[in-house]
C-alpha cells in the first residue's frame, strides 16, 4: 500500500509561483515512477510532469520553461515548482505513483487557483 499526500496549493496571482509537494509513504521507493496530473473544471485529467526511477523527467509542452519537477529520494517526496502561473493553470493537481505490477496510486489532490 502507498499513501500520497499533496500540499502547497492555493490562490496566487497571475505571474506568481507555487511549489507543490507530494510526500509518499508505504511500499514505494525512489525507483518508482511518479507524476503530477491536473484536472480543470469540465476537462479531463492530464499529465503535467513525470519522473522515472532513473531520474528522467518529462514536462508537458504547455508548461515547459515554467514548471519543473524534482525528487528528494531521502524524503520520498516529489515536487512541482510552478512559476509564471497563468489563469489556465487553475486546476486540482494530483500526485500519482506507479510501483509496478498494476499497482497505481493517487493523492487526494490540491487546488491551485490563479486569479487576480
Amino acid at each position: 500500500q502507498v499513501q500520497l499526500v499533496e500540499s502547497g496549493g492555493g490562490l496566487v496571482q497571475p505571474g506568481g509561483s507555487l511549489r507543490l509537494s507530494c510526500a509518499a509513504s508505504g511500499s514505494i521507493s525512489s525507483r518508482n515512477f511518479m507524476a503530477w496530473y491536473r484536472q480543470a473544471p469540465g476537462k479531463q485529467r492530464e499529465l503535467v510532469a513525470s519522473i522515472t526511477g532513473g531520474g528522467t523527467i518529462y514536462v508537458k509542452d504547455s508548461v515547459k520553461g515554467r514548471f519543473t519537477m524534482s525528487r528528494d529520494n531521502a524524503a520520498n517526496t516529489v515536487y512541482l515548482q510552478m512559476n509564471s502561473l497563468k489563469p489556465e493553470d487553475t486546476a486540482v493537481y494530483y500526485c500519482y505513483a506507479d510501483i509496478g505490477m498494476a499497482r497505481r496510486y493517487w493523492g487526494q489532490g490540491t487546488q491551485v487557483t490563479v486569479s487576480s
